[in-house]
């Protein structure tokens, strides 16, 4: 579960909005997407191997956004552009724990109800809330689903760092990517037309 310290809702919270999908609808993409058994088996292990990396792993993800122009300027002041370090930190801090999250693989009604949470952080209807920050009021979905490929693939080899074999390390690295893909359709919900998801 999220840190309670962290603004705005968190992963279990019972305030949290109930997303409009229901558990067969998930099982249908998890389906789509060849998410197994096996991959939750995977992800959980990679959690062992990740959970003392967090803050090199996001070394890595922040160094890429904040060297992508147009990635930082969601970061950045609406008026002067100018990135709002504590929105940074804050995001930084609950990055940290989606990575957790992600690798915990727990995919109860809570969980879904977070993802549109997330989605909703990501699009107009509810970006700059959680933070009280007047940060870029957007962000563009295709920059959202293209993220997917760096956050995936700059996952390997922190995956590879404790000794597993190449194998391991390709099922962990495999369901990792899934799971952010899968997470990264739930969160484009607030984007499309009611009835086109």
């Amino acid at each position: 579960m999220a840190n309670s310290s962290v603004p705005g809702y968190r992963l279990g919270d019972p305030a949290l909005p109930k997303s409009p999908l229901s558990r067969d609808d998930l099982a249908e993409l998890k389906a789509t997407l060849l998410f197994g058994d096996a991959d939750v088996d995977a992800l959980r292990r990679a959690h062992d191997v990740v959970q003392d990396q967090i803050e090199a792993i996001l070394d890595v993800w922040y160094g890429f956004v904040g060297s992508t122009p147009h990635l930082l300027a969601y970061f950045g002041d609406a008026t002067t552009g100018q990135p709002i370090a504590t929105y940074l930190a804050a995001v930084r801090r609950r990055f940290g724990q989606w990575i957790l999250d992600t690798c915990r693989a727990d995919y109860d009604a809570a969980w879904l109800d977070w993802q549109d949470e997330i989605g909703r952080r990501h699009h107009r209807i509810g970006k700059n809330r959680a933070d009280g920050v007047s940060a870029a009021p957007h962000i563009a979905l295709r920059h959202l689903l293209a993220l997917v490929l760096p956050i995936s693939a700059t996952m390997k080899p922190f995956l590879a760092k404790k000794g597993h074999g190449a194998a391991e390390v390709e099922a962990m690295h495999a369901a990792w990517t899934k799971a952010v893909l899968l997470q990264a359709i739930l969160w484009s919900r607030p984007y499309v037309h009611d009835g086109d998801f």
